[in-house]
């Protein structure tokens, strides 16, 4: 009995899982993603680095293209940034996600961005949903000192 609760419970989990993902409007410009936001006034990537050199953190909008999504459900994107290590952007309190086709495009997402440290088992974590081998998952072995933005917001530019 306890088997087949726990096995309709994975059930039911998964069918929520894909179902939340294809419900989740197509990435096309004009289209937004938690809290409604404009592009206006939005910082690019390289002046987002210059602005937490100087300060600890930075409120407001940011411009980046997508180079990757976490393809369990859209849980997080990361954004290209010039110096060749991508950004993080994760949703305030999961409340919202990305779907696939967001990958490629530009987008605003707005919020908070920080220079976190963020632990071996977190980065493996963010490496298994974005699908990456067990051999990538492997060679992380050191905790990582990067941006990561915490989104209100996102709003997909073109």
């Amino acid at each position: 009995m306890k088997k087949t609760y726990i096995l309709l419970l994975a059930g039911l989990f998964a069918a929520a899982t894909t179902m939340a993902q294809t419900n989740i409007a197509s990435a096309k410009p004009g289209v937004t993603y938690g809290k409604t936001i404009t592009p206006n006034n939005a910082l690019v990537m390289s002046d987002l680095q210059q602005q937490l050199e100087k300060d600890t953190a930075f409120a407001g909008k940011i411009a980046g293209k997508v180079v990757e999504v976490c393809k369990k459900k859209g849980c997080f994107m990361k954004l290209e940034n010039a110096s060749g290590e991508p950004v993080m952007v994760k949703f305030t309190d999961y409340a919202f996600f990305m779907p696939q086709d967001i990958l490629g495009k530009t987008v605003v997402v707005e919020g908070t961005a920080k220079v976190n440290e963020t632990s071996v088992e977190r980065l493996r974590h963010f490496a298994e949903d974005a699908g990456k081998s067990s051999e990538e998952i492997a060679k992380i072995t050191a905790p990582k000192k990067e941006i990561v933005i915490v989104a209100d917001g996102v709003v997909v530019v073109r």
